[in-house]
């Protein structure tokens, strides 16, 4: 994947995820996929409050939805673990970077206090 894109992509889920309320959803999905109603419960909002929240997740990549044969109304979101693959894999690049510029400073100040 271009690095471009993958960049865009990672905007795009870390802008979903600096909601609080969104990333409330993404806490209560890592325990399990609910109905859109049980977290409209649990974060104490109103449906279309809570119905933008998960269209804004939906586009992001970071839930996915379902619906069940036996009531096609019902919708079950649960988390997309792609989406936490992708922000792992930048922070670890981002550790990485940290870890070789303190890695560099360290060896500097050991060969300054040689001196």
């Amino acid at each position: 994947m271009p690095a471009l894109r993958q960049d865009s992509e990672l905007a795009s889920l870390l802008r979903a995820l600096a909601d609080p309320a969104r990333l409330r959803v993404v806490e209560l999905l890592s325990q399990g996929p609910r109905r859109a109603g049980e977290l409209t419960d649990d974060l104490g909002v109103a449906p279309p409050t809570m119905s933008k929240h998960l269209r804004a997740l939906l586009e992001a990549g970071i839930v996915a939805d379902e619906r069940r044969r036996e009531d096609a109304r019902v919708r079950i979101f649960r988390l997309r673990p792609e989406s936490v693959v992708a922000v792992q894999t930048w922070l670890d690049q981002i550790q990485a970077h940290w870890d070789e510029q303190l890695g560099s400073f360290k060896a500097h100040v050991e060969r300054k206090g040689k001196r």
